[in-house]
């Protein structure tokens, strides 16, 4: 089947991450996924609804949670821990390649040739993305990964070994995390991704750092005050190195105040935070990072979006001439400027 145009590019899902250690089977259709999963989140995210949406590229991560005695019991400990379990989750993306239902992007080449097919089938390209950087054991094993297929690197969730992050580390880079970022400075096969960064990190690594830059999954802090969002300076910084900023959208990072239960705002509240990055660094700079898999539901996206093809209505809310950017085109713009 001939995919809806333009395409969809988004930069954050945690595909592997659901389906290993959430159990859901993301080959089902998302309509019985849902049968199946009563309890909880409501799924927005499977392979044939991302096809529906005429997804030609997701940036699929390696998630491994620490542990927390409360919140994740059931977390890595230490640095091995993390190494096998995103392993694994590439593992996975590499199954569902040989079974053909993705195929896997990890240069420019290979991009083209995916958007040519795709073109035919529609069947949805991943690029590798490892969302904290502990399963990197040590700096020098980053060219491990890069030769795994890894492309983007964002060292924190919370804080690692590496960075501070968006809630149990606000600190700088570590000297470890340095090393890493000297590291990634060095593999032009990975670029590097601010998401969850500390203010502190941002700018250590900005200091250290000249290569590609993304924020995968980012908000803005002017409309919700918190570390896990970029200040209008970070912004700036972003685009002065031609980098891309993919909106989350989960209603709290979106609008301040917003709690689980309460009515879900309309599709205004993504346009106001792309028109803020964009009024900063230009809407050629502006994509999606839905994070739409991320600990969140369809109960917790603006009203109106149930799911990928969804996004697709942006298209009456954005200012004219962008929407085809936006949704996907933005994105490979900035891939074919650095992919190897």
């Amino acid at each position: 089947m001939k995919p809806p145009h333009p395409p969809l590019v988004d930069a954050h899902l945690d595909l592997a991450h659901n389906a290993l250690d959430a159990g859901l089977d993301l080959t089902l259709p998302l309509e019985e996924l849902r049968r199946q999963h009563t309890e909880g989140d409501v799924p927005t995210v499977t392979l044939p609804a991302l096809e529906e949406a005429g997804a030609a590229l997701v940036f699929a991560t390696l998630f491994a949670g620490p542990y927390h005695p409360e919140h994740n019991p059931e977390g890595y400990r230490t640095p091995d821990e993390a190494h096998d379990r995103a392993l694994r989750q590439l593992g996975l993306y590499h199954r569902w390649a040989d079974e053909g239902r993705v195929r896997l992007v990890t240069d420019r080449a290979g991009l083209e040739a995916h958007l040519r097919v795709w073109e035919g089938d529609g069947l949805v390209g991943l690029l590798v993305l490892m969302e904290g950087a502990d399963p990197i054991r040590t700096p020098d094993e980053l060219g491990f990964w890069a030769d795994a297929g890894v492309r983007l690197v964002g060292p924190a969730w919370g804080g690692t070994r590496y960075a501070g992050g968006s809630w149990n580390g606000t600190g700088g880079l570590t000297d470890l995390g340095r090393k890493l970022i000297v590291a990634l400075q060095d593999e032009p096969r990975v670029a590097l991704d601010a998401s969850h960064l500390s203010e502190r990190s941002f700018w250590d690594a900005v200091e250290l750092y000249s290569g590609p830059l993304l924020a995968s999954h980012s908000n803005v802090r002017r409309y919700v005050d918190h570390e896990r969002h970029l200040t209008d300076a970070m912004i700036r910084a972003i685009g002065e190195r031609g980098g891309v900023i993919g909106t989350v959208l989960y209603n709290a990072f979106l609008q301040a105040g917003w709690q689980r239960g309460s009515e879900r705002p309309g599709l205004n509240i993504i346009t106001r935070n792309m028109a803020h990055v964009a009024n900063l660094i230009g809407w050629e700079r502006v994509g999606i990072g839905s994070d739409f898999d991320g600990g969140f539901g369809a109960r917790e996206l603006p009203e109106t979006l149930d799911r990928p093809a969804d996004l697709r209505r942006l298209e009456g809310v954005l200012p004219p001439g962008t929407f085809a950017g936006v949704l996907g085109e933005n994105w490979l713009r900035w891939l074919r400027s650095w992919l190897p």
